[in-house]
């Protein structure tokens, strides 16, 4: 084909694609005067369920929560070099160290001894300060000295505060010496006998002849020694810590209630008032020959004065 003749053939595509392209251009133009004929439904997007929005919201994967991880190797790895870069940091390090001035020293000290002592100052107190003399060692003459400025055994101390507390009216120290005296003199006799003997002790705080309060009856001279107190258990150098639990309880009942007739004043039925004397029957004082027997109850006479 010749150069005029593809010239020509040129030409003749480019007036096809220009009636191609002028057609096309009159469809839509007369496709668009029928628009009015659809409907919004048509050419708007369809609604999104809330079911569908709510699963499109949620995260792809929810993390757990704490301590409720499971143990993996990495996760263990990462807790194991991050507690060693812990460790490993050098605090003095971070920082360039400060010179030791004056005021340094006196913050480092007024901040120490807030709420306590100076730990640095103590130990430089400790040198300075003058050593103390050594304190002599334990021998008798210190012993004696002591006893000397009025040592008093436990025991002696225990009796003497009881005393003091019955004689400010203190109603459960003069039932709690009433017991021990119910105990330790009669825990083996009947109820019957163990109220005689609590009713010669009321007699005797009521005559006038003895200590106005049943504790002080009880334990009167018991500090001069034995034989020479009113009851045996009161100064014979043993405890009178009670070993018999069941013969202690009685003992304690029957205590609380004479004591509650004593303080009220009423007066008991067991032995008359004057009765204040009494031994077992096993032994025979001197003073029986004297006084006049007004009862046996148990293992125990009862006596009153002539």
């Amino acid at each position: 084909m010749t150069q005029s003749g593809l010239t020509i053939a040129s030409r003749a595509l480019l007036r096809a694609f220009a009636v191609c392209a002028a057609l096309l251009v009159l469809a839509i133009t007369f496709g668009v005067a029928h628009a009015k004929d659809l409907q919004i439904a048509d050419i708007m997007p369809m609604q999104v369920p809330a079911e569908l929005v709510a699963l499109r919201a949620r995260p792809a994967m929810v993390p757990p929560a704490p301590g409720e991880q499971a143990l993996t190797p990495a996760l263990l790895a990462n807790y194991i070099a991050r507690q060693k870069a812990l460790r490993d940091f050098d605090v003095a390090a971070a920082e360039p160290e400060a010179e030791l001035t004056q005021d340094v020293l006196l913050g480092y000290i007024a901040r120490a001894s807030f709420g306590g002592s100076n730990g640095a100052l103590s130990a430089i107190d400790s040198f300075t300060a003058p050593a103390r003399p050594a304190e002599p060692a334990l021998n008798t003459a210190l012993l004696s000295r002591y006893i000397d400025a009025g040592f008093e055994p436990t025991a002696e101390r225990v009796k003497k505060h009881n005393l003091a507390l019955a004689s400010t009216g203190a109603g459960q120290s003069e039932s709690d010496c009433l017991a021990q005296a119910i105990y330790h003199e009669a825990r083996g006799e009947t109820e019957a006998g163990q109220l005689a003997v609590a009713n010669v002790i009321v007699n005797r705080a009521l005559s006038g002849r003895f200590p106005a309060t049943l504790c002080g009856v009880i334990y009167q001279n018991a500090s001069k020694g034995y034989h020479r107190c009113q009851f045996t258990f009161a100064c014979d150098g043993r405890s009178d810590a009670p070993s018999e639990r069941r013969a202690w309880s009685r003992s304690k009942v029957i205590a609380a209630e004479v004591y509650a007739e004593f303080a009220t004043g009423q007066q008991m039925a067991s032995l008359p008032r004057s009765a204040l004397y009494y031994h077992t029957r096993s032994s025979n004082p001197n003073w029986s020959n004297t006084y006049t027997q007004v009862a046996q109850i148990g293992s125990h006479l009862f006596y009153a004065p002539n």
